[in-house]
């Protein structure tokens, strides 16, 4: 499994091209399941597990991986499948989201996948599983499960949404009140947390649940003849989205004359050196790893001090 995974050089390659690398595996049955390669940092045999006490009933236990603690994650039993029982010869995901470091236990690994975001599909509504997706696709006629991972961490250690310190009696703040900001993010819980944060700041709030759906209702309001500057404070948009991704919005608002000069934040899990290098490469004003309301409330305040 060693060399499965690109180098970030190549990877960056897809970014504003609207495509995305999947890593696709089994869990406890047949039915192939992916997530971004993005988020991947490897692939591996699980090393020695230590079970700890008083753990959640989704986390198998930890293991030990040069110099990190890691629990792992049975992903299986954490979007409402039968639990997989973790031996020597398990297979482990270690992913990186929101700054954090975990591995995820799986059946197996199966291939990584180059697609186009427009081949990337809502999910279907519906009980069961259904809730713990962000998206699917076909790859060769077989469905594929892309899992909305932030919700399955955010059941095992809750977001936070509160403003701490004196921010909310900041004077420039006190000008967000009223202001109309659009949210674009497929993950209903990046979009709670969102919610839960700025409507602190008495914010007005739009929501797009894709990139597409973004680009046409901003498109929509230019056409009534709204200045979008004045119309808009700003924008958060994912990263990562079915039908358009972040990247590509971003670069539609700088290519249409009526959008160009929107502030556009990209609020995405994914973290480290390849997201500000993205940021520059396709025009964002700023960038945010998610879940985290201090920044997120000093994001605002560096927009409203730019009116200033």
């Amino acid at each position: 499994m060693a060399g499965i995974l690109d180098s970030v050089d190549q990877r960056t390659q897809l970014v504003g091209e609207n495509r995305l690398e999947i890593l696709m595996f089994r869990l406890a049955g047949r039915q192939l399941f992916a997530i971004n390669v993005f988020k991947v940092q490897e692939v591996l045999q699980m090393p020695k597990l230590t079970l700890m006490p008083h753990r959640h009933p989704f986390v198998c236990g930890v293991v030990s991986l040069r110099g990190q603690t890691l629990p792992v994650i049975d992903l299986s039993q954490a979007i409402g499948m039968r639990p997989i029982v973790p031996d020597e010869r398990s297979t482990i995901i270690v992913t990186e989201y929101n700054r954090s470091v975990q591995a995820f236990l799986v059946g197996g690994v199966d291939r990584i996948l180059n697609l186009n975001w427009d081949s990337i599909l809502p999910p279907p509504g519906g009980a069961g599983r259904q809730h713990y997706l962000t998206a699917i696709t076909k790859v060769e006629e077989q469905l594929v499960e892309i899992i909305d991972v932030e919700k399955v961490l955010a059941e095992i250690v809750p977001y936070n949404a509160t403003i701490t310190g004196d921010r909310l009696t900041d004077p420039v703040l006190e000008k967000a009140r009223g202001r109309e900001v659009l949210l674009v993010d497929d993950s209903s819980v990046a979009l709670a947390q969102l919610r839960d944060t700025l409507s602190q700041l008495g914010l007005k709030l739009h929501v797009a649940t894709d990139g597409l759906k973004g680009l046409n209702q901003l498109k929509k309001w230019a056409d009534e003849g709204h200045v979008m500057t004045d119309k808009l404070l700003m924008i958060f948009t994912d990263a990562e989205m079915p039908e358009m991704d972040g990247y590509r919005l971003t670069t539609e608002i700088r290519n249409d004359p009526r959008l160009k000069d929107l502030y556009v934040v990209l609020h995405t899990s994914l973290s480290g050196s390849f997201n500000e290098a993205m940021v520059k490469k396709v025009g964002c004003d700023n960038f945010l790893s998610k879940f985290q309301p201090d920044k997120l409330v000093d994001v605002i305040r560096e927009r409203l001090m730019l009116d200033e």
